[in-house]
Parts: structure tokens; sequence; C-alpha cells
């Protein structure tokens, strides 16, 4: 059952006011979400990002649609500036670990795909790599190049910025007068960027390919915009990724991508999610030290699960205050609800004095993915005295389609034995044999078990005095 009482509204960066979507094809939803840079752990901020992707994902299929998703691995070219400033970040980590980047890059994405499953972060129709991908990259920047967008100067190619009247379209750039200093003489204007690296301002990056302009590698920017295009076409429906990527990786994607494709827009929905910060209003980030793992949470008694949830509780588009005592909370209500869908857990039914919780969770989320008021909506539902527990057990396994949290797999592990006894007895009251069902029944209760029976069927649960 697909409950859409009113349509999806989200919050397009590119228009800055929220918009009805509508997808380019009928009934499919083009997505791409910039990934990692694999050079280390991905912290729990970070990981914010790709939870609250997989909920829109999830919203989406919810209002029926089918969904084509590409998600990039970053394993070159990513500067420890995104203005092309510092040094590749793999190959900094690799000086440090005293391993190779290939090594660091296969390590850290391995380690990648595990914190996706443990958050049940549902994968991506395709992870690609940047490294696999040189000769497409390299394709856009002749594109671009013949196109009079892009200029060589001191051995590297450059994107010309000045070509374009609507540089910046997420806006955050200023082309005159702005705070950031760039120490790249190279460019002919301040905001131009780096296509691709011949002279590079380190002498130890393995990661170089043979190109028209000389062996090098790739710029960070130009990464995304040839694999988003080689999987999902000129022209698809969504971007996403961290606020922090909006206003010089974002915003120069768009600029390459039209300008190579004479396709605009590119896309037509762009997505950013707030960042999470410390109780101080201070942004999670490496380069401060600040780094929470998930590793590291689960060391100190949470499961990913309680980190997932308490990413619900905070709309996307706001800043998330990340605590402890905040983590303790939605590790508490995780439990509560954990416990709640145990005990009335029975075989799912269909709804239909419920349908008023559906179509208010549906509308919640449709409302540019509010999932705090969707959790609230949970929260009604299972103070609910009237509706049965069969149909509130069915509307939550509906609703953790959306939420992720795993509740449809969650039992109190019944015992094969009982569960055989509990279907003989029922086989026996349906023949009207109600003295042998009895005898199961006391049976089932010596062993510590409780049969419930309902209206629309029987629960089994474990009895108050057994262990």
């Amino acid at each position: 059952m697909i409950i859409n009482s009113m349509s999806l509204q989200l919050f397009n960066s590119l228009s800055k006011k929220k918009e009805k979507f509508i997808p380019i094809e009928k009934g499919t939803v083009k997505i791409y979400t910039c990934g990692p840079t694999v050079y280390d752990y991905v912290h729990i901020g970070n990981l914010r990002t790709f939870i609250m992707g997989d909920i829109i994902k999830r919203v989406l299929k919810f209002n029926g649609y089918k969904i084509n998703h590409i998600m990039n691995i970053t394993d070159v070219g990513h500067l420890t500036s995104d203005a092309d400033e510092g040094e590749d970040k793999l190959v900094l980590a690799a000086k440090k670990s005293k391993k190779t980047v290939w090594e660091i890059s296969k390590f850290y994405t391995n380690a990648f795909i595990k914190n996706l499953k443990s958050l049940n972060i549902q994968p991506s129709d395709k992870l690609p790599r940047a490294t696999d991908h040189i000769k497409e990259q390299i394709s856009m920047i002749r594109k671009l190049e013949d196109g009079g967008f892009a200029y060589v100067a001191g051995g590297n190619v450059y994107f010309d910025t000045s070509r374009l009247d609507k540089y910046g379209k997420l806006g955050g750039i200023v082309n005159e007068g702005d705070s950031r200093v760039d120490k790249d003489t190279n460019k002919e204007n301040p905001h131009d960027f780096v296509l691709w690296f011949t002279k590079s301002k380190f002498q130890d990056q393995d990661m170089k390919w043979d190109s028209p302009w000389g062996k090098g590698y790739p710029g960070w920017h130009i990464e995304c915009s040839a694999m988003a295009t080689k999987y999902l076409g000129n022209h698809f429906d969504i971007h996403m990724g961290g606020e922090d990527l909006a206003h010089i990786h974002h915003n120069n994607e768009i600029a390459q991508s039209e300008s190579a494709l004479s396709k605009e827009p590119w896309v037509n929905y762009w997505l950013h999610f707030a960042f999470l910060v410390n109780k101080y209003q201070s942004k999670m980030s490496k380069s401060k030290g600040a780094i929470t793992t998930l590793d590291g949470l689960e060391k100190n008694g949470f499961h990913p699960l309680d980190y997932r949830y308490l990413t619900l509780g905070t709309h996307y588009r706001k800043q998330l205050i990340f605590s402890k005592d905040g983590l303790e909370s939605a590790k508490n209500a995780r439990s509560k609800l954990n416990q709640f869908v145990a005990k009335i857990h029975t075989k799912v039914s269909t709804i239909k004095d419920g349908e008023k919780y559906l179509s208010h969770f549906s509308d919640a989320l449709n409302d540019d993915f509010n999932t705090p008021k969707a959790l609230s909506i949970i929260s009604k539902l299972m103070k609910d005295s009237i509706l049965r527990n069969s149909e509130k057990y069915a509307l939550i396994v509906k609703f953790d389609e959306v939420l992720g949290l795993g509740l449809a797999d969650i039992s109190e592990n019944i015992p094969k034995e009982i569960i055989i006894l509990a279907e003989k007895r029922e086989t026996l009251r349906s023949q009207k044999k109600y003295s042998e069902s009895d005898e199961i029944r006391e049976k089932i209760e010596k062993q510590g078990y409780t049969i419930l029976d309902e209206i629309d069927g029987y629960r089994i649960i474990k009895s108050s005095s057994s262990n």
C-alpha cells in the first residue's frame, strides 16, 4: 500500500525554496551522491549526510518511485583545500602511515562500506571510483577545451570561470574582493579551478596517467561530473551532498558540466545536509581533531542504529548538536521502541483503522523529509489505546521501510518448538477442540511463554515470571 496524500515537496538549494518534486522520467528518479574521499575513517558528521541521503531514497521508494542511485569514491585528486591548495589527501595519508596510496584507498573504502552496512544504509546501484574513470574525465576536459572553457598554464589545465555569467549558482562565491587568497599564480582568475594536474605541488604523487596535456592526474571537481554523467546521463533529477560541498565543489561541478554538455540545468534539484556540530557549535571535522567514528561510538556502548535514530530527530537542513547525553537519549528511545515492537510482534495484518497514521506519516516525510515529525507520529501510535496491536505492528513495519531502524526484524526469539505447539493449538481451536487446545496452552506456559489471543490471531510472549 502506497499512501501519498500530499505530493513530495523538497528544498532545492539551487532555487533556495521548497519545490514540488517532478521527475524527469515518470516513475524513475536518478540520484547522484558525493561519496567520501577515502584517506581516513569517515567521521560521524559525514555519516549523517549518508544516513539522510538514505532517508531521501527510502521516501522516494515509499512514494512508488524506482531509483537509480550513483555514489562515487574519491581516491585521487582531492587536495587538503577544496580550492586546489595543499597536498593530495591520499598522498598525505600514505606518507603518515608509510603505505601506498592504493593500500590507503582500498582499506578506507572497505571501512566506509562496513559503516554503511552497520547503519542500515541501502547500497547505491553503483559505487564508481575516480581512478577507474580517468578516460571519462579526460574526455570531458577535452570538450571543455574545445569549447573555449579551459586553458593550459604552468603545465596544468584550468577551467575559465570568466566565461560564465552565472558562475556560482548555488551561492557563496563572490567574484571580486573574495577573502580567499589563492596561492596558484597560474590562474587567470581567483576562482578558476584545476581540471588536470601535470605539474604537482609535490613530487611524490604515485597516481598518474597519460593525457593530451602530459602525464598527471585529475582535479577533484571533474571526477564527479564525469562519473555522474556516465551513469545518469546529461540531465538527472537529484544531486546530494553535505552543505560544505555547495559553495566550491558543487558550484564547480555545475560550471564544468553545463559547459561541457551544453545542457542547463544539468541537475534539477540540489539537496544539502547541514553539519553535525558539538555543543560549542563547532563543525565536527578531522582538521580540528574532533573526530568521532562509528567504531568509537560502538566501543562506548552505542549501537550504530542509536546514531541513526539520533539523526532522525533533527531535520536534515538544521545543524545537529552532538553530545554523549543526546546519543544516550536516542539509545533509550530506540530501546523502548524495540521493546514495544517485540511486545506486539505478530503476523502483519491489513492496515484499515490505522490508515490515518499512515497518511500523517507520509505527509510528514513528503514535506521536505520531516523525520522529527515522522518519529512523533510513531510515539502517538504507540500510545493509541484503541487501535489493535496487529495493526500497530503492521504500521510500524511499514514506517520502517523509510526509517531503516530494523524494526521488522525484531522478535522475541520464540523457540521453534513453542511456535509449533502454538500453531497446533490454533488448529485445534479452529476445530473447536478446546480441551486439547487448553492442554497445549498449559504446556507452553510451563516452558515460560504465554499465548495472547487477539481478534485477528494470537501472540506469543515470554511470561513475566520467566528469566
